[in-house]
């Protein structure tokens, strides 16, 4: 809060600064705050060149280049602009707006308002040829565009955000351009001359920008790296990892520490360590797995249970600050592609020191937990331990031991695990947690590293098993920061916003359903409502729009709970080798044993990183399994199969496959005779003239027609006898009464024909025919669980 100003002309300037106490709070020799040079500015009533302004307060000679700073870190959060004759002016007087630049695959683009403060800016085609994607740029409203919205006009660039970026190389006439692999990024980009480094026509490649583009002229780069053709094996994860800017080389300092690192727990390592290597803790995993991150037991209690969760301590080998703790934290978490990860640690650390192997001693985390026999936690501790393991177990050997009759010297301890897990399990159901039927997939491949089948995954109640557990010691590690009045990070999911909430709302009243809870329904109101519906044939399409009502989950110091998952609190401590959330909650709690303060940097900063790097890890996975199924389709292109519709918008319908698990779009001109407008309320489109609907979950049968490697999109079109002779029937009626007046068929090219901006407000606009688009349904916000590699990490 601002301080009274004093009230006299000869009180120095700088001394009038009604934030100056903040600023000496801060600073040994402060600067005029930001709050006061605007003020300043605005009551000079014209723009004021950078040494007038330093004349004003005075600035001295040793300040000017920490003057200078503040005056462009001013630039760049917009508060003010520095125009080319170097005038200062003040943002807000001459209306300009700064904006982050989201770019669109068919060229127009958003301009995002910093502030948040008001709807996203519509910038044609022709602006952004001055901007690339991710760009952050002052914007001026110019007016509305024919949709009613706000139309922008590029003022000012205040950052470029892309300086290296992954593509294609083509040459025309002599001439080498680089397509981007980024479709947001519009623009072709010329090669300077000799700057294509050997590179071969439609190879792929990464360039430096050297010019940036603006209305007259491209953007000029040059080839810095020849990665190899576009269907080499395993380059769809190398373009993945360049287009998400993906940190993937361990920088030397990290790998030589990593490499120091002994293989073995010493001595010095256990001291102080509770020792817990004759306890039968056993890890279970998926086969595949080869990080180890925790290790169960169970044990009965009085009338309870008992239940250990060891955790491996990465924090004794990963300090804050180190060079593996740099690498760990900017890369945030580990990507899991097909066939490869790119892990947060090195292997040294990931599938060594840290892992959980069997039958050698390891450092690690433990919650204790003291569990009444209806699955209640009524008392936990934390404490470093040493531990051993004593098997490594499967999902699928531990649940034939426990529902057929094999033997293992462990199958008792395997079978108090269960006991306990029923009684969680009940707790959940009875806390009203989320659950939704979803089918999980894995990918086959052949020796060429190509998917040679898709199949679904089957989840067994050993999986559920170890997801009650480490759901159970995530909450009391959230219990225990809070208790203790300690900064750290939260895994927070926040219910529905009113908009989304509406929107449900509206779908489920036209198919005669009820949330329960009015404006704010629960978790249970959710749940029950997903139960109710379980045995409808429209449940998966209900569960569907339930889902994509919810918010993402994210990290945050704030604690709000989680609205998946029904609680109150929620963390992430079970996963440390691949996740830098859980290492700083490690640290967090080894601080609050030893009665200290952790302090890692700001905790806000550090929560929207590791969102961030979340968002960034499911984004280029996504790309690399799209890229690979399309490649899976390119031979079954005139087969027909079955599938639903998965997606609806205002350009087509998206239908995921009943065997094959791919999901391809149908065009809305292939659709049928007539016109088709999307119906957000119903999640449908619907003919104009024939009422023909076609609405998340309606089972349909296509014929595969293009699988584009170029776009990673598999196009379909509509394969139906009935339906296509309804609209068939209602087209040619209509053509009779129209003929003369020569309205044409739409989706067909001709003049007169009815543009696509008819559709409803909102509705997203058919891109041309054979226009380069990735046909990606659109991106619904999911809730945490059955979020990340493996369903127990919620």
């Amino acid at each position: 809060m601002a301080t009274k100003r004093k009230n006299s002309k000869n009180v120095p300037l700088r001394q009038q600064d009604p934030f100056l106490a903040r600023e000496k709070s801060k600073y040994d020799n402060p600067l005029p705050s930001r709050e006061f040079i605007l003020e300043i500015l605005e009551k000079n009533g014209v723009p004021m060149h950078a040494e007038e302004l330093a004349a004003v307060f005075p600035i001295y000679d040793n300040e000017l280049d920490l003057f200078e700073r503040r005056l462009r870190a001013m630039e760049r959060a917009g508060q003010i602009l520095i125009n080319r004759k170097g005038d200062i002016c003040v943002a807000q007087k001459i209306d300009l707006i700064p904006c982050r630049i989201s770019g669109h695959r068919d060229g127009f683009g958003f301009a995002v308002r910093e502030a948040a403060d008001g709807d996203d800016i519509f910038l044609p085609e022709r602006e952004m040829r001055k901007v690339l994607h991710g760009d952050r740029a002052m914007v001026r409203i110019a007016g509305t565009d024919r949709r009613g919205r706000q139309e922008g006009r590029i003022a000012e660039i205040i950052e470029r955000r892309t300086t290296q970026l992954i593509g294609r190389i083509y040459k025309e006439r002599g001439v080498w351009f680089v397509v981007p692999e980024d479709r947001r990024i519009n623009h072709e980009m010329l090669v300077e001359a000799g700057g294509e480094d050997g590179a071969k026509d439609g190879q792929v490649v990464m360039v430096d920008i050297i010019d940036y583009p603006d209305e007259h002229r491209q953007a000029i780069v040059k080839v810095s790296e020849v990665l190899g053709d576009y269907a080499d094996p395993g380059m769809e994860i190398e373009i993945a990892l360049r287009k998400h800017d993906l940190p993937h080389v361990f920088s030397d300092d990290a790998l030589a520490q990593a490499k120091a690192t002994s293989q073995k727990v010493g001595k010095r390592d256990i001291k102080d360590r509770v020792d817990l290597r004759d306890l039968p803790l056993v890890t279970i995993d998926g086969e595949t797995a080869r990080d180890f991150d925790d290790a169960v037991y169970a044990e009965k209690s009085g009338k309870g249970f008992r239940l250990i969760v060891a955790i491996a301590d990465v924090s004794h080998y990963v300090r804050s600050g180190d060079a593996l703790d740099v690498d760990a934290r900017e890369r945030s978490t580990s990507v899991y592609f097909p066939r490869r990860v790119i892990p947060m640690l090195p292997e040294e650390l990931s599938n060594g020191i840290c892992s959980l192997n069997p039958d050698v001693d390891r450092l690690c985390m433990v919650c204790d937990m003291q569990i009444s026999a209806r699955g209640k936690v009524k008392k936990y501790q934390f404490y470093p331990a040493v531990m051993r393991s004593q098997c490594r177990f499967t999902y699928t050997q531990v649940w034939q031991l426990l529902s057929e009759n094999g033997e293992h010297k462990l199958k008792p301890q395997l079978e108090t695990l269960y006991a306990l897990f029923q009684q969680l399990l009940a707790q959940r159901q009875k806390r009203g947690a989320v659950d939704f039927d979803t089918t999980e997939t894995q990918m086959l491949f052949d020796d060429n590293g190509k998917i040679s089948q898709i199949v679904p995954v089957v989840r067994n109640n050993a999986h559920r098993l170890i997801e009650e557990c480490m759901l159970a010691a995530n909450v009391c590690a959230a219990e225990f920061i809070l208790k203790h009045e300690h900064k750290g990070l939260f895994r927070v999911h926040e219910g529905p916003t009113p908009e989304k909430l509406e929107q449900l709302q509206a779908f489920l009243r036209l198919k005669g359903l009820q949330l329960g809870g009015g404006t704010k329904p629960t978790t249970k109101d959710y749940a029950a409502l997903a139960d109710a519906v379980r045995e409808r044939p429209d449940a998966s399409m209900i569960q569907t729009m339930l889902l994509r009502s919810m918010q993402q989950a994210v990290y945050q110091p704030d604690n709000l709970g989680h609205f998946g998952l029904s609680y109150d609190a929620y963390t992430h401590f079970t996963s440390p080798i691949r996740r830098y959330p859980d290492l700083l909650v490690h640290r967090t709690i080894k601080a609050i044993l030893a009665d200290k303060k952790y302090k890692p940097g700001k905790w806000e900063q550090l929560g929207m990183h590791c969102s961030m790097a979340e968002r960034r890890a499911d984004d280029a996975s996504r790309d690399v399994q799209a890229w690979l199924k399309t490649y899976y389709m390119r031979d079954k292109v005139g087969e027909v199969f079955t599938g639903k519709i998965s997606a609806v918008a205002g350009f087509g319908i998206f239908v995921l496959l009943d065997t094959l698990y791919v999901e391809g779009m149908v065009h809305i001109s292939e659709l049928g005779r007539d016109y088709f407008h999307f119906h957000k309320e119903q999640q449908a489109i619907i003919g104009e003239k024939s009422g023909l609907k076609y609405q998340l979950g309606d089972a349909v049968t296509i014929k595969v027609m293009r699988a584009e490697l170029d776009t990673a999109q598999v196009d379909f079109a509509l394969v139906n006898p009935e339906r296509e002779a309804a609209a068939t029937e209602v087209a040619g009626n209509r053509g009779k009464r129209t003929a003369k007046a020569g309205k044409p068929v739409a989706g067909h090219a001709g003049k007169g024909a009815k543009p696509q901006q008819d559709a409803p407000a909102g509705a997203r606009q058919a891109p041309a025919a054979g226009a380069r688009r990735r046909g990606k349904a659109p991106a619904a916000d999911e809730p945490a669980p059955a979020r990340s590699r493996r369903s127990r990490r919620s």
